[in-house]
C-alpha cells in the first residue's frame, strides 16, 4: 500500500482528496495527511476528510510510510517542494501548470529525472473515458490524417473566485487563462492532435477584475502534422459553458464537449459516448466529477509499483506551457512564434 501526502490545501484539494478516499476504500494508499501554512486550512483538511494534518512540509516528509506526495500549491511553489520532496525520496504527482514559466518547469522536470524518482503532472482531462477513447481511434488511424484541429473554452469565474490573494496576477500564478484555467483542454488538443509548431495570438485584461494576467485569449496555430487549428479562451463568458474541441480528419471527425464524443467515421455509423457535461466551467470550478483524478492517482500508484514513468509523466507537461508562452510572446509581437 502506497503512503499519500499533500502539500497545499486550499481550492485544488477536493477532487484529489474523493479520489484518494475511494483508493483508500479500495486497499491502495494509505493517506498519511496533508500540509498548508494555514491554521484554518489545517483544521478544515482534517474536519472533512479525517486525515492528520501537519504545519509543515518537513514535518510531512518525514511522516513515517509517506512514498508518494501530490502538490497542489500555487505555481511559483512548485520548483522548490519538488525539489524538498525529491530530496526526501518521495515520489511526486504536480498540480498544472509544472512551474510559473517555461524554464522553471523545465528545472523541475531535469530534478525529478535526476532524482529518479516518479513524476506526474495533473492533466486529468486525458482520463476522461471520451477523451481516452478519442485518443485510442487517432492513433489506430480511424480519423485519417488529421487537418484541423480545435478547442474553444468559454467559462466564468466570479468576483469570489478572484477574491482569493493574488489569484489573476502574473507574480503568483504566471499567467491568466491560458496557464490557469485552459490549460487543460489546450493541453488535451496537443495529446490528440500533436505539438504545435508556430502559434499566432492575441490576448487581454477586461475591464471585469482588477488583474494583471489575460481573461480573453484567441489563437491560430500550426500543427507539427501540418494541421491548422484555433483556440479561444476565455473566464468573461457568463455562466460558463462545457469546454469543446474538434477534430477533423480524412477519415472522419470528431467532437468532444466536455465528456461527451461525437465519432463520425467514413463508412461507419456515428459512435457517441455521453458522459455528460464535466462542470468546473462556471462560478463554482471544481463542480466536476473526480472519476478522472482518481483514473489519474491510479496511473501515478501503478507506475511506482512497476517501476516506471507515469502516462502523464512530468515532461509531457513542458509542450503546453511552451505553446502558452509562445502565445502571449506572439500577442506582444504581432509575429507567428514558435512555442
Amino acid at each position: 500500500m502506497i503512503g499519500v501526502g499533500i502539500i497545499g490545501l486550499g481550492l485544488a484539494v477536493k477532487p484529489h482528496a474523493l479520489a484518494l478516499r475511494d483508493l483508500e476504500a479500495a486497499g491502495r494508499v494509505r493517506v498519511v495527511g496533508g500540509s498548508a501554512p494555514s491554521e484554518a486550512r489545517r483544521a478544515a483538511f482534517a474536519a472533512a476528510w479525517g486525515w492528520p494534518a501537519f504545519d509543515g512540509v518537513a514535518a510531512l516528509l518525514a511522516a513515517p510510510g509517506l512514498d508518494l506526495v501530490l502538490i497542489l500549491t500555487p505555481p511559483r511553489t512548485h520548483l522548490p517542494l519538488a525539489e524538498q520532496a525529491l530530496a526526501a525520496g518521495k515520489h511526486i504527482l504536480v498540480e498544472k501548470p509544472v512551474e510559473w514559466d517555461a524554464a522553471r518547469a523545465a528545472a523541475l522536470v531535469q530534478a525529478a529525472r535526476q532524482s529518479g524518482r516518479r513524476a506526474g503532472v495533473v492533466f486529468q482531462h486525458r482520463f476522461r473515458p471520451a477523451a481516452m477513447r478519442l485518443k485510442q481511434v487517432i492513433s489506430e488511424g480511424g480519423l485519417g490524417e488529421i487537418l484541423s484541429a480545435s478547442a474553444s473554452i468559454r467559462w466564468w469565474r466570479d468576483e469570489a473566485y478572484f477574491a482569493a490573494p493574488g489569484r489573476g496576477m502574473q507574480a503568483r500564478d504566471g499567467g491568466g487563462v491560458l496557464l490557469t484555467q485552459a490549460i487543460h483542454s489546450i493541453d488535451l488538443l496537443l495529446h490528440l492532435a500533436g505539438p504545435v509548431v508556430g502559434v499566432r495570438g492575441i490576448a487581454r485584461t477586461s475591464p471585469l477584475r482588477a488583474i494583471d494576467t489575460e481573461d480573453i485569449a484567441a489563437a491560430a496555430l500550426r500543427f507539427a502534422n501540418g494541421a491548422i487549428g484555433a483556440v479561444d479562451a476565455t473566464t468573461v463568458a457568463r455562466p460558463g459553458f462545457p469546454e469543446r474541441i474538434e477534430i477533423a480528419g480524412t477519415r472522419g471527425s470528431a467532437a468532444l464537449v466536455a465528456e461527451r464524443l461525437d465519432l463520425h467515421r467514413e463508412g461507419e455509423a456515428p459512435e457517441i459516448l455521453d458522459r455528460g457535461s464535466a462542470g468546473g466551467g462556471g462560478a463554482d470550478p471544481m463542480a466536476f466529477d473526480h472519476g478522472p483524478h482518481r483514473a489519474m492517482i491510479s496511473e501515478m500508484l501503478d507506475a511506482i509499483a512497476q517501476r516506471r514513468d507515469p502516462a502523464n509523466g512530468i515532461a509531457t507537461g513542458l509542450p503546453v506551457q511552451r505553446l502558452i508562452e509562445a502565445w502571449i510572446a506572439s500577442s506582444a509581437s504581432g509575429q507567428e512564434e514558435a512555442p
